[in-house]
Parts: C-alpha cells; structure tokens; sequence
C-alpha cells in the first residue's frame, strides 16, 4: 500500500486550525523522537517532512494530506526542547488546544523511544490523553538500536502499564521495520470511525 502524501500548511494558533472536516490522525511524542522521520518513512518521501538533530525542531503542527482523504498532523516534542521556555509553554497550549478541541481528531499515534523505557513524561502523556478520551497507539521508534527482548520487554511494560492503549506498532524509520504494518493500518482508515471526547476538560 502506498500513501499518496503532500505539505499543507503548518499553524501556530487554534484559530488558524484546519476545519474542513476530514478525519486527523496526531503523532505526538518527546523532542527528538523520531516523528519527521516516521512520516517519510510511511510516506515513502525522504524530505517530506523536515527533520533535524536538534530536539524541538517542529514548533508548530504541520499538516500533511494523506490520499486527498485526511491528515497526518505533526505536533511539537514534549519534554527536552532547545528553545526559550516562554515558547515551550505556548507550544504546550498550542497542542492541548487542539487535542482538546478539534473536531476531526480520530486517534493520537504516540511515539516512545524504544531505547528509553518508562520515562515519566511518556506515561504522562499517555494518561493526559486516556483522560481526555483520546484513542491512542504507541510506535515504539529506532527498535533498530536495540535488541529484540529489549524492545518486547518496553512493549509488555507498556501493555501492563497502560492497558487502555489501543495498540502497538514497534518501528525503525532507518531500516523500515514494522513501518509496512502501521502504513497498512493508516492507510486502511479503519480508525476513521473512532470517536473521542472533545468536551471533557483536564
């Protein structure tokens, strides 16, 4: 299955929030986690999404439509970010806004680094979002730098942690492990009817 991908539009306030109805899939993760990566290793574009080494590079959420049918929406890195802490905290309200707010939001794809098990900010966001009513999958990212027991190991922590997760995907964007299973699940659009709860309030 190939998803056929463009740029849209990145925004930097609520307002300017895409609304014309197709469903949204967010990736959301920690600074440095790999998310640019996973989108041009779905996408089968090197440079669709820009990525860097520098941790908090994406400061706003970029928008790719995917098979004129809905978006991919990058969101900024939690945690580690090199940049002035004012504009972490606008880009925290930026997220939360969305992820409280948007209408078209179907699931969040969470990515972990598979190298850095049980981090307090990753259990918090998985619990941010289970609490907002947001289904969520995990993509354990770069398990090309560990070995197998090691990444199964993360993922039964995972699953004995946080049952409410949806699923999980284990993937390297470096040499497209596991990419092939969560490009099919994305592209089948089963998660199109998912439902979350915009009006609960953290």
């Amino acid at each position: 299955m190939k998803l056929n991908a463009e740029f849209v539009t990145s925004v930097s306030r609520w307002g300017d929030l895409r609304a014309e109805g197709r469903p949204e899939i967010a990736l959301l993760g920690r600074s440095n986690v790999g998310k640019s990566s996973l989108i041009n290793a779905l996408t089968e574009r090197r440079n669709l999404a820009k990525t860097s080494s520098t941790p908090g590079k994406t400061q706003l959420l970029n928008y790719f439509r995917i098979d004129d049918a809905f978006y991919l929406v990058d969101m900024p890195g939690y945690g580690y970010a090199k940049a002035a802490k004012t504009s972490r905290i606008e880009w925290a309200k930026l997220s939360q806004d969305y992820l409280k707010k948007s209408e078209n939001l179907r699931l969040v794809l969470l990515l972990i680094d598979s190298r850095h098990p049980g981090i307090a900010s990753d259990d918090a966001a998985i619990e941010w979002l289970s609490e907002a009513g947001i289904p969520t999958y995990v993509a354990l990212t770069k398990i090309d730098k560990i070995k197998q027991q090691e990444a199964a190991a993360h993922e039964k922590h995972l699953r004995q942690h946080h049952p409410e997760l949806a699923g999980i995907f284990r993937t390297s964007s470096e040499t497209g492990r596991g990419v092939k299973q969560l490009r099919s699940f994305v592209g089948s659009q089963e998660w199109v009817s998912f439902q979350t709860n915009p009006t609960h309030t953290i």
